[in-house]
Formats: structure tokens, C-alpha cells, sequence
């Protein structure tokens, strides 16, 4: 804009100072127009960018290195420590599951309290500077009881989980109507950390292959959470897995470990999403524990190649896991490979960061990886953990289990001709005393027996408060016993933890013994 500075000025006609003093009061307008949107800061944005093969977040090409950590395995004094050794390793997100059951033991009855924080969890992942990939299901998997879905769903027996089934999805909705209100304010669109959210969760790999089911799924969370956030899938790579469990608006993304090949690995992506970036959800630093064997662990050096293959071609990659923790309580689930494989209370998983939360020499090798591709935060690793040494604790019996039950059962033995299952009691975990009488003379040592894989999941049985032996789901399910008509018969039964993983999610507990009285088997 030129100014004359001339003391002679042309004074306008009538016909033209209208026009000429429009002209500058549209010039002033577009200034002040120019200088509020210079003192605006831009829409916050995290999107899908199919021309560049990239994420943009706020506009700029972004790709997230991350790792999962469960916070309701972890106790909440040290959430801070583990998250802020996740940060000092030089991630930029964490991923997050939302376990339904944990948070809504009985219908209608929600606990956010405490370890069930789940929002305070979240606002302090964004204090110390992290991003969010929440999955919050109806279904988790996370080698969780049953996938972290209620056992209380099993109060209908027939119902069928993870599809269109009118039971299913009206649990399914009430739960989403109480949850995700709480994470709408924190999505990055408005303000918050949570820059994608998955929607179920390796449906692929699920029996029902149910699209209306994902397409109420996608419905619900574009109704509660709006249509501006990244709603995503993840599954394996094989291509029945993509076919059942991706769905067009969702972005499909994959999962595999450090024995893959790459390249392959993504080519599986590229054919369910030939555009947008590549993201590998789940890449596993370890494995999870089961009952009765080795602990897992999976060698440094191929989780820290295998990461560094995936950053050179331009990946996002979530760690699973990079803390592992503990199955508090009764949380751990169990698989069913072949056979019942009850997962132990220590979710270790041979992960970075230890289940007493010590960087180990693992996360060193990967925080190296990341350190080629971006800079790490300034500032030492916190240290490990404080131990301590207890010495020799003595235990001391307290009760013989059999004689307390009154005091473990006020209101008294629920009677029934029929064994029940824990669901048809109402009774979620722990264990269960079933009680009965011979219902004639054994002299001879006899087989008492339950059909194979129907002891679910472990019976100590007890003839006259005498421990007699213990029949398993996928171990021994007969044993020897003798004794008198009237005598008393106990099995105590555990629940394990429910299958978490496949088509037996249905995972019922009872002890399974045909008829009225115990079976006794010939011989």
C-alpha cells in the first residue's frame, strides 16, 4: 500500500468519492480480516493423508512411535514412573485399552475410581507430553478376562458376543453411552491427546465375521464421538483376518512380531489399504506367560532390527507391550490353543520396561532405533524401582476352608438337583464349593469323572474334608475314591480366567459332573 506524499491531493468529484471511500474501507476491513487470522492459532487436526501415504497432524506429514501399557495393570502410585520412562525412551504415543468388565462389574454398575481412573489416567499421559491410540473394544482381547467383556453377558445363555445379536448390542450401547462421553473433550479435535481410537479389535480373527456388527460399532462411536476423529482396525495379516474384521471407514491397520518379514507383513496391509501410511498396531517385544511353562522372552537385538526396518520405511509401529505389569485379582484371561492355557499373574511379557517397571537392556536398544529417526527428550532415564527384603515371612494356618463357609457364605448354599455354572449364580471369578453325598456304599475304589474338557477349570475334590486329587479341564478328569453312603463330597472349583482370544470366548464355569449325584465310572 502506497502513500502519496504530496500536500497537493485531487479533491473528488461527487460521482467519485462513493466509490473511492468503498475502496478503503474494504481495504481496512481486509487488514483487520488478515491480522485475526495471523493471531489464530490453526484447527487442531489429526487426519489420514492417501496421496502422501502419511498421518498430518495439525497439517504436517506425522508418524507415531508408541507403546501399550494397561493401566489397570499397573497400581496407580506408579503410572507417573512407567509413563514418564515411556516418554524418556523417546515414544511419542501410548496405546491404551479400555476394559469393559473392569469398569462395569454388574449392569448398570460403572467404577471409575481409584485404579479404574480411566480419565485421570488419560489427562496424566497428556501432562507428560504423550499422545493417545485409545482401544477402548466392547472387545480387548489383551489376554484379559474374556477379552474384557462382562462375564455377567453369560447370564443369557444363548447369547452370541461379538455380533449383531439385539442382547449383545444393547449391553454393547449402554456401556458406549457412559464411556464415551468421558473421552470425547480429550480427542486432539478438542484439545485433548487421544489422536485415534480402534474400534473392536482383531475381529478377523472371530468366528461370527458379523459386518453389520462393525457397522454399529462404527454408527455408535461417529454418534458419540463425532465424524472428525481416526477410527481404525487392526488384524492380522493373514487375508481371512482382513476380510472379517476391516470395514470401509475404518482405517485398516495390522499387527505382527519381530519374526516377520516386513515387507510382506505391509504388502498384507497394502491390499486391504492401498493408500495412507503404514501402521503396524501390535509389534510384540515379547510374549505372555502361561501356567505350567517357560517364561517367554524374545531376543533384543530382532525387536530392535525388526523396529528399525519398520521406521526406515516410513511405519508408524506401536510396541506390544512396552510395560506389561500384573493380572491383579482375577483379571488374567486364557487362550485356547489345542488346549486350555490359563495366563499367569505376572503380565511381564519380557516387555522394555519390566514388570517391576526397570528399563531393561531392551529398551535401551530400542530407544538407540529411535534415536536415528528423531530426537530423544533431554534428561537421564529414571532409575529402577526401589526393592526391598522382607525376610522369611511364616504363614500360619488360619481355618480349614471347609469349616469357614458360613462365614465365606453368609446367606447360606444355594440348592440346586444339578450342578450350576458360576454365570447361572451370578458369580463372576474366584471359586465355588459344590457339595454332595455318596449316594450309596463305595468300597471298592470306584472312577468319579466328568466328561473330557468339562471340568472348567480346576476341581480339588474332597471326600469327608479329605483331599482326594484334582481334576483339570485338559488334564485328568477321573480319580479313584471310596466311602460310605451319606459321606460328604466337595469339589472346590477355580475359575482360571476366561478364554480372551478366538471362538471360545463363551467360556462358561461349572464342574460339569452328569446328573444328580457325581458320576462314577466303571473300573
Amino acid at each position: 500500500m502506497v502513500a502519496s506524499t504530496s500536500p497537493f491531493v485531487p479533491h473528488p468529484g461527487p460521482a467519485e468519492r462513493p466509490a473511492r471511500m468503498g475502496l478503503r474501507a474494504l481495504a481496512l476491513l481486509l487488514a483487520a480480516g488478515l491480522l485475526h487470522t495471523q493471531a489464530s492459532p490453526p484447527a487442531r487436526s489429526f487426519q489420514l493423508d492417501y496421496e502422501e501415504d502419511c498421518f498430518r497432524k495439525d497439517g504436517a506429514p506425522f508418524r507415531y512411535i508408541s507403546g501399550s501399557i494397561h493401566y489397570a495393570r499397573v497400581p496407580r502410585p506408579a503410572w507417573r514412573d512407567r509413563l514418564l520412562k515411556m516418554y524418556m525412551s523417546g515414544l511419542s504415543a501410548v496405546q491404551v485399552y479400555v476394559p469393559w468388565n473392569y469398569h462395569e462389574p454388574l449392569p448398570g454398575v460403572y467404577d471409575f475410581a481409584g485404579d479404574r481412573d480411566v480419565e485421570a489416567f488419560l489427562d496424566l499421559t497428556a501432562e507428560l507430553g504423550l499422545l493417545v491410540i485409545l482401544r477402548p473394544g466392547p472387545y480387548i482381547c489383551a489376554e484379559w478376562e474374556m477379552g474384557g467383556l462382562p462375564a455377567w453377558l453369560l447370564w443369557k445363555p444363548d447369547i452370541i458376543l461379538r455380533s449383531s445379536d439385539p442382547a449383545y448390542l444393547a449391553a454393547v450401547d449402554s456401556w458406549l453411552h457412559v464411556l464415551l462421553p468421558k473421552i470425547k473433550p480429550r480427542l486432539y479435535q478438542h484439545g485433548g491427546n487421544i489422536i485415534s481410537m480402534q474400534v473392536e479389535n482383531e475381529y478377523g480373527s472371530y468366528y461370527a465375521c458379523d459386518y453389520g456388527y462393525l457397522r454399529h460399532l462404527l454408527g455408535s462411536f461417529r454418534m458419540l464421538l463425532g465424524t472428525e476423529v481416526l477410527l481404525f482396525t487392526t488384524d492380522g495379516t493373514r487375508a481371512q483376518e482382513l476380510r472379517c474384521g476391516t470395514l470401509q471407514g475404518l482405517y485398516a491397520t495390522i499387527n505382527f512380531g519381530p519374526g516377520s518379514n516386513v515387507t510382506e507383513a505391509f504388502g498384507a496391509q497394502r491390499r486391504v489399504e492401498p493408500k495412507g501410511p503404514l501402521v503396524n498396531s501390535e509389534y510384540y517385544t515379547g510374549w505372555l506367560d502361561y501356567w505350567g511353562e517357560a517364561h517367554a522372552s524374545t531376543s533384543s537385538a530382532r525387536v530392535a532390527q525388526g523396529l528399525e526396518d519398520m521406521l526406515q520405511l516410513g511405519a508408524s509401529v506401536n510396541m506390544y507391550m512396552f510395560h506389561g505389569g500384573t493380572n491383579f485379582a482375577y483379571w488374567s484371561g486364557a487362550d485356547f490353543k489345542d488346549q486350555y492355557k490359563p495366563v499367569t499373574t505376572s503380565y511381564d511379557y519380557d516387555a522394555p520396561l519390566s514388570e517391576a517397571g526397570d528399563p531393561t537392556d531392551k529398551l535401551f536398544a530400542i530407544r538407540t532405533v529411535i534415536s536415528k529417526f528423531q530426537p530423544l527428550p533431554v534428561g537421564p532415564m529414571p532409575p529402577a524401582t526401589p526393592k526391598y527384603a522382607y525376610g522369611r515371612v511364616a504363614l500360619r494356618k488360619y481355618a480349614d476352608l471347609l469349616d469357614v463357609l458360613d462365614v465365606l457364605c453368609p446367606s447360606g448354599p444355594i440348592q440346586s438337583q444339578f450342578p450350576l455354572t458360576f454365570e447361572a449364580i451370578k458369580q463372576a471369578h474366584g471359586f465355588v464349593v459344590y457339595r454332595t453325598r455318596l449316594p450309596r456304599d463305595v468300597l471298592d475304589p470306584a472312577m468319579l469323572g466328568a466328561p473330557p474338557h468339562s471340568v472348567c477349570d480346576r476341581g480339588y475334590v474332597m471326600l469327608q474334608q479329605e483331599y482326594q486329587g484334582t481334576l483339570e479341564r485338559d488334564g485328568q478328569t477321573t480319580l479313584r475314591v471310596t466311602g460310605r453312603a451319606g459321606d460328604t463330597l466337595d469339589v472346590l472349583l477355580e475359575n482360571m480366567g476366561r478364554i480372551s482370544f478366538g471362538a471360545n470366548i463363551s467360556d462358561f464355569k461349572s464342574p460339569a459332573m452328569a446328573g444328580p449325584t457325581p458320576e462314577f465310572l466303571p473300573g
